[in-house]
């Protein structure tokens, strides 16, 4: 079979050369688009490949149009929004993900970002100390586990809720249960959102949760920027001078941030979530063992599209 790996945003030459390993080893032939400028050229490449990986790129029904012999697609890493999983189905294509490869890396770069923020920038002013403080996380997966598990290093009260993950998972990772979303407000001066996007989750953070907030609340997020109600985020931050707001990726409003709340925010130049060695090695190998076993004994386990 023939594997093609199509990235725009290459994985670093470690992953490949383990990648490789796994696919040389099951028999198949790994193909690289790397750093690609134009679709044409994925077109041209996808046309005759039985199985991509993709990172970010874009697995359209234009793509899935060209790609004739295409039986599975894995994106590597979590999310997979950039995947037109109708689409894949209509085309009779597979569609995966890699969920947990990334987690550490985005857990660290929330407590990075909090960090920053508690201490002024490093920018020589007294800042604040985590520990004692109440962090909230919002959906308790893979991703809220790993900030447990940092939050109690730190000495953080660390509360969850998260309808779909049972009271006594999170109570033995020694998380308190949060029975609503709106006592997760309440009760937390830091929120970290770590839900995916989709149709009951997008513009769900808004202006009514936020005021909710107790004194000097910070919103976290390394989710998604569909989350956010932006219209409610900048009337809060209006309202109340201490809210302060950490993003991975950059809010549509990021130009009002930056003339009338300077010191309020921090948004990343990129999603730098699983920007470390580590998680793009992970999520990479994860994808490629995900294909192998999937030709060899049909295991769809992450399957998306069912």
């Amino acid at each position: 079979m023939k594997i093609l790996v199509a990235t725009e945003k290459p994985f670093a030459p470690i992953a490949i050369k383990l990648i490789r390993e796994v696919t040389d080893a099951a028999g198949h032939q790994l193909v690289l688009l790397e750093n690609y400028k134009d679709v044409s050229e994925l077109l041209a490449a996808v046309a005759d490949a039985d199985a991509m990986i993709v990172r970010s790129d874009l697995v359209t029904a234009q793509v899935l149009d060209a790609a004739k012999k295409l039986k599975i697609v894995v994106r590597a890493g979590a999310g997979y929004d950039n995947l037109d999983l109708p689409a894949c189905t209509a085309h009779k294509v597979i569609a995966m993900n890699t969920p947990g490869q990334n987690s550490n890396a985005v857990a660290e770069l929330a407590f990075e970002m909090m960090l920053y923020q508690a201490r002024n920038g490093f920018a020589g002013k007294s800042g604040s100390e985590l520990r004692g403080k109440t962090l909230g996380l919002q959906a308790f997966g893979n991703v809220g586990k790993y900030m447990a598990e940092i939050a109690k290093g730190f000495g953080m009260d660390v509360f969850a809720f998260d309808p779909f993950v049972s009271d006594e998972i999170i109570e033995k990772a020694g998380v308190k249960v949060c029975k609503s979303v709106d006592e997760l407000y309440s009760k937390c001066q830091y929120v970290s959102l770590h839900m995916p996007a989709n149709d009951k989750t997008k513009k769900s953070i808004g202006y009514d949760l936020l005021k909710k907030m107790p004194k000097d609340a910070v919103l976290v997020n390394t989710a998604r920027k569909e989350v956010i109600d932006e219209e409610g985020l900048l009337k809060i931050f209006e309202e109340r001078k201490d809210i302060k707001y950490l993003s991975d990726v950059e809010p549509d409003s990021k130009a009002v941030f930056e003339e009338k709340y300077k010191g309020r925010f921090i948004f990343t130049a990129k999603k730098m979530g699983a920007q470390t060695e580590e998680a793009n090695i992970n999520a990479g190998v994860a994808a490629a063992r995900q294909i192998v076993d999937y030709f060899k004994t049909g295991n769809e386990k992450f399957r998306l599209n069912k």
